[in-house]
């Protein structure tokens, strides 16, 4: 029997599942911190972005300083974190690590995207009487939404496999299935850890490719 089928024995032994080390417990941790890192990273970069997009100043040195953000190893500003006052306070060097690891490619395909709309069509609207927020919110965000979507698809992406990373510092989450695994050997328990992060990033992306395109769909319903 392969490693595939191994791991595949670990994820359908039931004990394997239940109790705090188990698969469930493991997820519902993975989940909160990174859907809390995910949601203050939009918070901070889209309406940045977007805004800056729109008035069409300051953006290059947006996100020229956070694509530095891309440079910097997230275990290494997790460890610092660690080390400092933060590391009594539960997840939040996690959060804080992946927020700063988020935030790029959400604010530059934000502003990207804002950018990127036809100018003859901003223009036209402008000629039409539309005030800046009508413009703001009638045309570019419309426009803007594919490639705000795709940062916001590779931000949740990127966040869900970046938080096993958590594990290495003590923390929850489906890592430590993984570092469990590393520690006795058991080869088929870490792919099944690693099968398990693959498998929630691509549900996660499934769910905001399906409301994106319920979203798409609703406006033309209206019309």
């Amino acid at each position: 029997m392969g490693v595939l089928g191994e791991a595949w024995d670990w994820l359908a032994n039931g004990a394997n599942w239940s109790g705090e080390s188990g698969v469930w417990h493991r997820l519902g941790e993975h989940v909160y911190v990174s859907g809390i890192a995910l949601a203050v990273a939009c918070a901070v970069a889209l309406p940045v972005g977007l805004w800056l997009g729109h008035i069409g100043k300051g953006g290059a040195l947006a996100v020229n300083v956070s694509n530095i953000g891309r440079a910097v190893p997230v275990f290494a500003v997790l460890a610092l974190f660690m080390v400092s006052p933060l590391r009594s306070a539960g997840y939040l060097p996690t959060i804080v690590a992946l927020v700063l690891f988020a935030i790029p490619p959400l604010l530059t395909n934000a502003y990207v995207g804002m950018r990127e709309v036809d100018r003859s069509v901003v223009e036209a609207a402008r000629g039409m009487g539309m005030s800046g927020g009508q413009l703001f919110l009638r045309v570019e965000l419309p426009l803007a939404r594919g490639l705000v979507m795709t940062g916001l698809r590779s931000g949740a992406v990127q966040v869900i496999a970046t938080a096993t990373i958590a594990a290495m510092v003590g923390q929850g989450g489906l890592g430590r299935i993984i570092t469990a695994g590393f520690n006795t050997y058991n080869t088929a328990q870490v792919v099944a850890g690693a099968l398990l992060v693959a498998l929630l990033a691509l549900v996660v992306e499934g769910v905001l490719v399906a409301g994106d395109r319920l979203l798409l769909r609703r406006p033309t319903a209206a019309r």
